[in-house]
């Protein structure tokens, strides 16, 4: 093994960790990748850029048109796809995600954590002719987000304050939280009464209620949230599905810990 290739496999110094982020890149992608877009993603130097693309689309993992875009390959169709099947998490939030979506007939997700960000692992569609744009899979950083923020409540004061301390706060909105205060007064609201707002923090015109689902040993196993566009509900509606959605969130807490058994501690 190289020596590079030693190195921690969450950071992206190793060829692997240089292939996984370059794949990431072409992935979250809106638009198919040119080679020049990627150049400045992944700072990697030309030659290894090529050779790692070369690799990747040998391996059905990205695709090159003629025109030299890159597009995430169909191969990874098959593996999301076993992922999906075999994710036994998202099989036990579903029923649960289910009442919250007959109770308010608006978008119920499901994330989880990833590093320090909140991933959709699963989502219920609107019945309402508006909808919010939202996909499985994508992310979403923990300070401007319903689940992000309830996911840091239930962090202890020693590891949330070196946490925050990292964040680099991005307004996305003029409603996103703009510092460190900010968030950790909006964090000990949330430990007072159960549940995090998220009031058009992160996309304007969208707003949601959200629990933390903990498991017995207080590890964060995930969160739910009920997210609808602002004009149709204020902070009044939120708070009316406030309770819904907590007792969900306990809920999958007592389906996760009788079905997954013990669990590593969240990573936060």
């Amino acid at each position: 093994m190289a020596p590079d290739d030693e190195k921690d496999a969450g950071q992206t110094t190793g060829t692997l960790g240089k292939a996984i982020a370059l794949l990431e890149s072409v992935c979250q992608a809106e638009r198919p990748q040119r080679f020049t877009d990627l150049l400045k993603q992944t700072d990697q130097p030309r030659g290894s850029l090529h050779r790692q693309l070369r690799h990747l689309v040998a391996e059905g993992l990205v695709d090159a048109t003629p025109e030299g875009d890159y597009t995430p390959g169909l191969r990874l169709l098959g593996f999301a796809a076993k992922a999906w099947a075999r994710n036994s998490v998202r099989k036990l939030a579903e029923p649960h995600m289910a009442h919250l979506h007959a109770l308010t007939g608006e978008t119920v997700h499901f994330g989880v954590l990833r590093q320090k960000e909140i991933v959709y692992l699963d989502k219920l569609e609107s019945r309402q002719t508006v909808r919010m744009h939202s996909q499985v899979g994508n992310a979403a950083p923990l300070y401007c987000t319903g689940i992000g923020k309830a996911a840091l409540s239930c962090l202890e004061d020693a590891d949330l304050q070196p946490l925050i301390s990292q964040i680099e706060f991005r307004s996305f909105t003029p409603s996103t939280h703009g510092d460190a205060q900010a968030l950790l007064a909006d964090v000990e609201a949330i430990r007072d009464r159960g549940y995090a707002f998220d009031l058009e923090e992160h996309q304007p015109g969208i707003c949601c209620v959200a629990a933390a689902i903990v498991s017995a040993d207080r590890s964060f196993i995930g969160g739910v949230s009920v997210t609808a566009p602002a004009f149709r509900v204020g902070r009044e509606k939120l708070v009316d599905w406030a309770d819904p959605v907590r007792f969900a969130a306990l809920a999958m807490a007592a389906d996760f810990d009788r079905g997954m058994g013990p669990r590593r501690k969240s990573d936060l």
